[in-house]
């Protein structure tokens, strides 16, 4: 199984996503919320599907269940440039009720079937166990490795998007500072 750079690195940026509208200031799971809200601005989001497919893509978290894995294996191997057409890739994914009318927007946009594409990737990765961790072997070997709890925060493994419910508000803080870090960002201290 190969993961592309391209989804590779989408995939990150997706995680941010959901992670940044998981929680309000206070710590309250509030994803549902934010996700409906996301979801009424459609109309605004598509003009950033090729920009920021992410920021969009959360639009239809858990809208897709996968009937063909290596359909969506074959979909993770490619680059931007060169993805699954949605018109054959459709044909293994079935659409949640509530998100057929998002996708039929998406659809009539310019870039629509490829962002379906780069979208239902993202949601595969996220909800396949296989992807759920690290991607390349090095961080598979590190994350198979037992690790004691009083570690210190440079040690910590990064978490998925799914991790979260049940951190510390430590390890959250964390877990940011190492997207970040990865991002380009200079770490606060």
């Amino acid at each position: 199984m190969h993961v592309s750079p391209f989804f590779r690195n989408l995939r990150t940026a997706y995680l941010a996503e959901l992670d940044d509208m998981r929680q309000d200031s206070e710590g309250a799971n509030v994803l549902d919320r934010r996700l409906a809200e996301r979801r009424k601005e459609i109309g605004f989001l598509v003009a950033m599907l090729e920009l920021s497919p992410e920021m969009v893509a959360v639009v239809l978290h858990k809208a897709f269940q996968f009937r063909s894995g290596p359909a969506m294996e074959r979909l993770l191997a490619c680059e931007a440039g060169n993805l699954t057409a949605w018109d054959s890739l459709s044909e293994s994914i079935q659409i949640a009720p509530w998100a057929q009318a998002t996708v039929q927007t998406l659809r009539k946009h310019p870039g629509g079937d490829n962002f379906l594409c780069v979208a239902a990737a993202l949601e595969y990765m996220v909800g396949s166990s296989r992807h759920a961790g690290a991607q390349d072997s090095d961080e598979a070997d590190d994350a198979d490795e037992e690790h004691d709890d009083d570690r210190d925060a440079e040690d910590r493994q990064p978490l998925s998007a799914d991790d979260l419910d049940d951190a510390d508000a430590q390890t959250r803080e964390d877990a940011r500072a190492d997207w970040a870090a990865e991002q380009g960002f200079d770490r606060k201290d």
